[in-house]
């Protein structure tokens, strides 16, 4: 049982290591728990500014880490450069996200997005047009809601 146990451990300190070596940038900076549960990192890649009017950066979810739901007056777009995660516009099924998809959240639309409970998951944001605003937090991201699955996965 010892022997099972620990080989079990070995293979999740593996798994780690393996999504945190996929990583393009570091970790950045633990988020604010009042956004997220679970820890996050952000990594600001450019700044907002008059000239470009866009934001970019870095996101690493911990598995089992998820944003709350979140507004952005300009929408948002989400690259995923490693691991698998979930992305969930409000009223719509919850999607699965993985290396190499592009997902476009539209402006004032309520959505929330994090890593599975099995993976880690690195995301570029986008957020354009920063003029008319940059994010409006909500509410958390019930258990119900994470783990609610969609048929089509």
């Amino acid at each position: 049982m010892f022997t099972v146990l620990f080989l079990m451990g070995c293979q999740d300190q593996a798994s780690k290591k393996e999504n945190e070596q996929q990583a393009i940038f570091p970790k950045g900076e633990l988020g604010p728990a009042q956004n997220f549960t679970g820890k996050a990192w952000a990594l600001g890649l450019v700044k907002n500014d008059s000239t470009y009017q866009t934001v970019v950066g870095n996101v690493y979810f911990e598995p089992g880490a998820r944003s709350n739901w979140h507004i952005h007056p300009a929408g948002q777009i989400l690259i995923i450069t490693a691991g698998v995660g979930y992305h969930q516009l409000k009223g719509q099924p919850r999607q699965t996200m993985r290396k190499g998809d592009v997902v476009q959240c539209p402006p004032n639309v309520m959505h929330w997005h994090g890593a599975t409970p099995d993976s880690g998951l690195h995301q570029m944001y986008i957020l354009p047009n920063t003029e008319k605003g940059i994010v409006k937090w909500l509410h958390p991201v019930s258990d119900e809601e994470y783990n609610a699955s969609n048929p089509g996965e």
